[in-house]
C-alpha cells in the first residue's frame, strides 16, 4: 500500500473489487454514461450502491462480471427472488462430465500458480461432474490474464463472467498481479478469489445476491436477477450468513474461504 496516502479505508471483495476511500488523484475509474446507467437500472442491476465502471470494451457490474454492449442488448429486465443461501445463473455448464482446462501464463507469479493449484484442487476434491485441469496451452476453455496497471489502480481484484449459451464456461478470468505486493494476500486468500471467479464462470451468483450487506455492510443492496438469472439451488439454507463463509459471498477480508458444507451442496446439486 502506498503510506504516503493520509485516508485509505478499504475493505476486499471476493467478487473482484476494492473500494476504498482515498486521496489517491492517479485512480481514476472511467465513466459510464446516464444512457448505460440508466440500461443496467432497467436490467435490475443496482448501479447506486455497487456503481459499474467502464472496462475493456464493455461494464464491470457487481463488483467482478463483465458485459459487453452486446450483452446488455440482448439482456431483458429480470424478476426479483425470494432469500435463499445459493443461486445460479440460467446458463450452466453442459455436457457432463467434462473436462475445463485452465492455463495461466508464466507472467504471473509462482504464488498465483500455486493458488491456482488449490483452487483446481479444491473443486476436484469434491468429485464433480467437471474436472479442471491446469494445461500449458492457453487454448484452454478458461485463460488467467492479468489485469492493466489502471485497473489495478482502481481497485479490482478480478473479473469474469458466467456460462455461455451454448454449455461452455466462461473463457476469461482477469486477476489482478498486486494482491501480494500491495494487499498482503496469502496464497489460500488468492486461491479463494481465484475459486469465486471460476464459480461465476461456471454459472454461480453471489451466496448473497439478494442483499450483499450481509458480506459487505451498509444499508441493504440486491443485486438484482436480470436475464441472466438468480435461481434458488435446492438445499442450501434459507439465509445467508457472513459466519459461514461462503466462497461466494459477495465480500471477503482477503482471508481464507473454503467451500462450506451448503457450498459442497450447491456444487453437487449443480454438477
Amino acid at each position: 500500500m502506498r503510506k504516503s496516502l493520509a485516508v485509505f479505508c478499504l475493505f476486499i471483495l471476493a467478487s473482484g473489487s476494492f473500494y476504498s476511500c482515498q486521496n489517491n488523484d492517479e485512480t481514476t475509474t472511467p465513466s459510464v454514461s446516464e444512457a448505460v446507467r440508466s440500461q443496467l437500472t432497467n436490467l435490475g442491476f443496482d448501479v447506486i450502491k455497487h456503481p459499474p465502471i467502464a472496462f475493456d470494451e464493455g461494464y464491470l457490474v457487481e463488483g467482478d462480471i463483465y458485459l459487453t454492449p452486446a450483452d446488455l442488448a440482448t439482456m431483458k429486465k429480470g424478476d426479483r427472488l425470494p432469500v435463499a443461501e445459493q443461486y445460479s445463473t440460467n446458463q450452466l455448464v453442459t455436457r457432463l462430465p467434462r473436462t475445463i482446462t485452465v492455463y495461466m501464463p508464466t507472467t504471473f507469479s509462482a504464488a498465483n500458480f500455486q493458488a491456482l493449484d488449490e483452487a483446481i484442487r479444491r473443486y476436484n476434491a469434491e468429485n464433480l461432474q467437471l474436472i479442471f485441469q491446469r494445461v500449458t496451452t492457453s487454448s484452454a476453455n478458461i485463460v488467467f490474464s492479468r489485469l492493466s496497471k489502471s485497473q489495478e489502480r482502481q481497485g479490482v481484484l478480478g473479473s469474469s463472467g458466467f456460462p455461455t449459451s451454448t454449455g461452455d464456461p466462461y473463457g476469461i478470468i482477469k486477476m489482478s498481479g498486486i494482491l501480494e505486493s500491495t494487499y498482503g494476500l496469502t496464497v489460500n486468500g488468492i486461491a479463494t478469489i481465484m475459486a469465486h471467479e471460476m464459480g461465476h464462470c461456471i454459472g454461480f451468483r453471489h451466496t448473497d445476491y439478494y442483499n450483499r450487506a450481509i458480506s459487505c455492510g451498509g444499508a441493504v443492496s440486491n443485486e438484482g436477477a436480470s436475464t441472466v438469472g438468480a435461481n434458488l439451488i435446492p438445499g442450501t439454507p434459507s439465509t445467508a450468513t457472513l459466519a459461514a463463509q461462503s466462497w461466494m459471498l459477495a465480500c471477503t477480508d482477503g482471508s481464507n474461504r473454503n467451500f462450506n458444507a451448503d457450498d459442497k451442496v450447491a456444487l453437487n446439486y449443480l454438477y
